[in-house]
């Protein structure tokens, strides 16, 4: 049984709070003439968040397999949907009854729309990643295949093909009315592969991978700094040169693109190594490790947060501006966090 690994946790926790910041980006972008530097903050620098979940999610279910042995496929999704399914069915129907009866429509939609709600992921803008999560789950035996098989070399042909069909989907498909390709985003794997085969590449090898970020740390570390130059550089790029808005800025800038690909991929490799072998302070530790065990809920439940605490915003009479953005991001991810601690508390009794 090999041990388990804190820096897994710590990743999960530090990609949690990443996606918050996106969503509270996204909030502070209403504000016509946003601070471009702190939009950088919450939607660039943070654009790793997404994919490297899909990451170590890989990167976990590999570490413990064996690949020798028979993979229980049955078994294997009875366990994934109990704890991605099930959640994703009923926080979709909370913030779809929420969302409807707030603004006084039809309670339940009607059964095609529903169906298409729940399908694609609509019901709340950040659950498509459960979907694209349940449907690597649904191929695992695929996944398996790829990685007995992949050598340096086909890892680099994927990575090629990967930046090549982020690139058109992101830039070049036209719209379409087909659902299956106007939400392809929401469920289409082919977006996020090389990043999970990869996790489950360096999971099946977590030593060798291990040994090779410990002695070659300065390498991990400039990578990421140039990863993440380009990725600010191409969105500073856009807005001093080209003209774009910061929101136009940061819908081209973002983690399908070619930069953003390298970006994950960077920060992946930084974040396991700083975790697994930097002397972190304790207390940091401590936090990260309540971030990583319940980060879970706080994915689940910031929108909540987000939505109830802009209205008391509002109510106050104050606007969204960077150091009121700065605090709502704090207090979105400590509410949550709190309300996730007094349920645990509560059940222990």
């Amino acid at each position: 049984m090999k041990p388990w690994l804190d820096s897994i946790e710590y990743i999960r926790g530090v990609s949690m709070a990443g996606v918050v910041a996106i969503h509270i980006g996204s909030q502070y972008l209403l504000n016509p003439t946003p601070n471009i530097h702190l939009v950088a903050l919450f939607e660039i620098v943070s654009r790793f968040s997404v994919p490297i979940f899909f990451f170590i999610s890989a990167f976990g279910l590999f570490y413990r397999m064996n690949l020798s042995e028979p993979f229980e496929y049955g078994k294997f999704l009875r366990r994934r949907f109990k704890a991605v399914l099930f959640p994703y069915l009923i926080w979709s129907t909370l913030y779809l009854l929420h969302d409807n009866y707030v603004n006084g429509w039809q309670l339940f939609p009607d059964l095609d729309y529903a169906a298409e709600i729940y399908f694609f992921g609509l019901a709340k803008y950040h659950l498509y990643f459960l979907v694209i999560l349940i449907w690597f789950y649904l191929f695992m035996p695929l996944w398996i295949f790829l990685v007995r098989r992949m050598t340096p070399a086909r890892l680099i042909l994927l990575l090629a093909a990967q930046v090549a069909f982020d690139y058109w989907s992101s830039y070049c498909a036209e719209p379409s009315e087909n659902l299956f390709m106007k939400w392809r985003l929401n469920w289409l794997v082919l977006h996020y592969v090389f990043v999970f085969v990869l996790g489950g590449v360096l999971g099946v090898h977590s030593q060798k991978f291990f040994a090779w970020c410990a002695a070659h740390k300065k390498i991990v570390n400039a990578t990421f700094l140039i990863a993440l130059t380009t990725l600010l550089g191409q969105y500073y790029f856009l807005i001093g040169v080209e003209n774009f808005s910061p929101e136009a800025a940061v819908n081209t800038a973002h983690q399908l693109s070619p930069p953003g690909i390298f970006y994950t991929i960077a920060a992946s490799i930084f974040l396991f190594t700083l975790f697994q072998f930097g002397r972190l302070p304790a207390p940091l530790k401590k936090f990260l490790s309540l971030l990583g065990k319940n980060s879970y809920f706080v994915y689940l439940a910031h929108p909540f947060a987000i939505n109830y605490l802009a209205i008391v915003l509002g109510k106050l009479g104050f606007i969204m501006t960077a150091p009121v953005a700065l605090i709502f991001y704090v207090a979105t991810i400590a509410v949550t966090l709190a309300v996730k601690l007094l349920f645990s508390l509560g059940s222990r009794k």
